[in-house]
């Protein structure tokens, strides 16, 4: 296992004023602008969030109170009546013009998802190409999505109806810390563009990330208090978040998930949810040996592994077991390690203790149940307090706690299989379904595997940026991963309010003064046999 300089606290060479004490850093200054767009806090402790890489503090961030998240919503309510207004038209140039900007100043949004989230660089692209494809479909196809639908009427000519799309209203949003830019953009702004106000909650740990798309959206000519952004504990604002959103959108925990659930329930408004995930990966025997291997590692240690599409089983023919087994293993050991802003590094660290205790016992856990690690399987501290070296196990049975539960890190199972349908049965046998990944020379064949798996999306001979990147499609998890879809149309459409609108004329649909029910009832049976029988439209 390689290693980048290492980003311990002491050995950066600028001052005291560069972000987290990270080498190369851009000054505090930066922070404190960005940190200066959160609303409300003034009655309330801050809260101090540190730099994955060296643990030093990045920003002291205000919390929000549940009055202050309250009076938010008031002032969005306000600014979503004028922003709804706008064409359409409108909202999309902001969002071309947001794509722009986006990757016109990448630089800054690269250093400060490394800075908060600890990924590595090529890691962090990903979150602004992510961004930029998004802004870039919803600023093209937006109109076209919402514009008015017409439909065949129950009476040919006399009957005229159509489908209209009305914004939810103010939209809230609770965004994770593991994918602060991306994740922002792909909610937030089809919210924007269907003509919602967002109230945001990003996680303290990644928040920069978040205001710093704000100021671009604002820069690009978004309207000052359409999108706003609180902090706060989900202890403290989460049941103002709740009971004051038209649509609730929520990314994290199963169990957290669930709780908001049930309370959107009783207010019966509309909610949609990306949860948890044990997201396999299929080899099929005629696979690319060298290929597959190495499209294993980004797929399973991208952000290292903190990423709700990343592969933490792989199930591989016993064929060719052994020889994947040995190529995969050797390109984990071979990937470099370290914390510094540049390409370097080909992966970064863990971006809270929290996720290291997970990460460290679950390998322990695993070990001790006989587990083979056959390489990683320990943290780093030598390159940063919450390093953990990119790991890959062996002999992994039910007992062990990472065989089902997910791990969310750098850590990765191998199982053997030889007969096809069984892999397909194993990879199913989860609560979870999010994404899965296929791999064969023969796209028919890995397509018909991919077909049988459930989960929300599924990539063949690639791990998840396929369906990832693609912003057409709509990605969502099924069984506990999730309700609903982002990116797409769908992800667009799930913040309006469809309305069905019908203009009758001539013809009544009830019989008039001096016709017998019955003769009506019989002409009325005649002509939908006839309707039945035209083309359909």
């Amino acid at each position: 296992m390689t290693s980048t300089t290492p980003a311990s606290a002491g050995q950066h060479t600028e001052g005291p004023s560069t972000i987290g004490g990270v080498p190369g850093a851009p000054a505090m200054t930066r922070a404190e602008r960005l940190v200066r767009r959160v609303v409300g806090g003034a009655d309330s402790a801050p809260v101090q969030m540190r730099a994955p890489f060296t643990g030093q503090p990045i920003a002291t961030l205000p919390q929000a109170t549940d009055a202050d998240v309250r009076a938010v919503f008031d002032q969005a309510r306000e600014a979503q009546r004028a922003w709804a207004g706008r064409p359409v038209e409108d909202r999309q140039r902001i969002l071309i013009r947001l794509h722009d900007l986006v990757l016109k100043r990448q630089e800054e949004a690269l250093d400060l998802v490394q800075i908060e989230a600890g990924k590595a660089r090529m890691d962090a692209f990903d979150e602004v190409s992510a961004t930029a494809l998004v802004a870039a479909y919803y600023g093209k196809h937006s109109a076209k999505f919402l514009s008015p639908r017409r439909a065949a009427g129950l009476i040919p000519v006399l009957t005229k109806v159509g489908e209209i799309r009305h914004p939810k209203g103010v939209v809230g949003i609770i965004s994770p810390w593991n994918y602060p830019l991306a994740l922002t953009a792909m909610d937030v702004l089809p919210a924007l563009a269907a003509g919602n106000a967002v109230v945001q909650k990003p996680d303290n740990q990644t928040a920069l990330s978040a205001l710093w798309l704000q100021e671009v959206a604002e820069e690009a000519g978004l309207p000052a208090g359409v999108w706003q952004i609180v902090l706060g504990r989900g202890s403290q604002i989460g049941d103002a978040l709740v009971e004051e959103s038209d649509y609730l959108c929520f990314t994290g925990s199963t169990p957290t998930g669930k709780g908001l659930a049930a309370k959107v329930a009783e207010r019966l408004t509309s909610y949609s949810l990306e949860l948890g995930g044990k997201n396999p990966m299929i080899v099929l025997p005629d696979a690319d040996i060298a290929k597959t291997a190495t499209g294993a590692v980004t797929a399973c240690f991208s952000s290292a592994g903190q990423l709700c599409v990343s592969v933490e089983r792989i199930y591989v023919h016993e064929s060719i077991r052994e020889e994947f087994t040995r190529a995969f293993v050797a390109k984990t050991a071979a990937l470099r390690l370290g914390g510094t802003l540049d390409y370097q590094a080909q992966m970064g660290s863990l971006t809270s203790e929290a996720q290291l205790e997970t990460v460290s016992a679950h390998v322990e856990d695993a070990r001790s149940k006989g587990a083979k690690v056959l390489t990683g399987g320990k943290a780093r501290p030598d390159l940063g307090p919450l390093f953990y070296e990119p790991t890959v196990l062996t002999d992994v049975t039910e007992d062990v706690k990472l065989f089902a539960e997910e791990t969310f890190g750098p850590v990765v199972s191998i199982y053997g299989y030889t007969d096809v349908t069984d892999a397909i049965e194993r990879a199913n046998d989860t609560k979870f379904g999010l994404n899965a990944s296929v791999w064969s020379r023969n796209g028919r064949a890995g397509w018909e595997v991919a077909a049988r798996l459930k989960a929300g999306t599924v990539n063949v001979n690639e791990g998840f940026a396929a369906t990832f990147g693609t912003v057409g499609l709509p990605m969502g998890g099924m069984k506990e991963s999730g309700v609903g879809r982002r990116n797409g149309a769908e992800g667009l459409l799930k913040y309006t309010e469809a309305q069905a609108i019908a203009l009758q004329r001539g013809m009544p649909l009830r019989p008039g003064r001096g016709i017998p029910p019955k003769l009506w009832v019989r002409a009325l049976s005649t002509s939908l046999k006839a309707l039945r029988r035209l083309p359909r439209r």
